[in-house]
Order: C-alpha cells, then structure tokens, then sequence
C-alpha cells in the first residue's frame, strides 16, 4: 500500500490515478480513495480526503477516525 508522500507538499495529480474528486469548489475539495492508498499521518488506509487551501475551516461530526496532515500551503483531512 502506497503512502501518501506530503513532504514536499501535497499534489492531488501525483495520485489521480487511484484518487476520484467527489466535491470541488474555491479553496477546497473532496476526494475518494479508490486506491488503497495509506494514511499519510497514521499509515493505515484512509476512505476519503479533504484538501483545504483555506484559512478556515468548519467540520461536522465525520462519524468515524479521521487523521489531520498540514503542508505549507494546505490541511488535509482523512477519514478512515
């Protein structure tokens, strides 16, 4: 299982091969994890991810574990 590499950053086209967008709009967007592809933060795998180039942020209760990754210009957020 690929690891999620974000130590240079995030870049959603190194992965869209096994990453399908669910949701796009300005500053942010969702995707899922068709993949398989590990956590980044804990290694296990994750369901969704939502990249955020945001300063803020409003979540409701995701129902599950999620994971929190912040790049220089991005938080992601990772459901598993």
């Amino acid at each position: 299982m690929d690891r999620l590499d974000v130590s240079d950053g995030f870049d959603v086209h190194d992965y869209r091969h096994g990453l399908k967008l669910l949701q796009q709009d300005r500053g942010t967007m969702t995707l899922a994890n068709r993949q398989g592809f590990a956590c980044p933060a804990c290694g296990d795998a994750f369901e969704r991810l939502f990249v955020s180039e945001n300063r803020t942020n409003t979540f409701g209760d995701p129902g599950s574990p999620f994971c929190l990754v912040r790049t220089d210009d991005e938080l992601l957020v990772l459901t598993h």
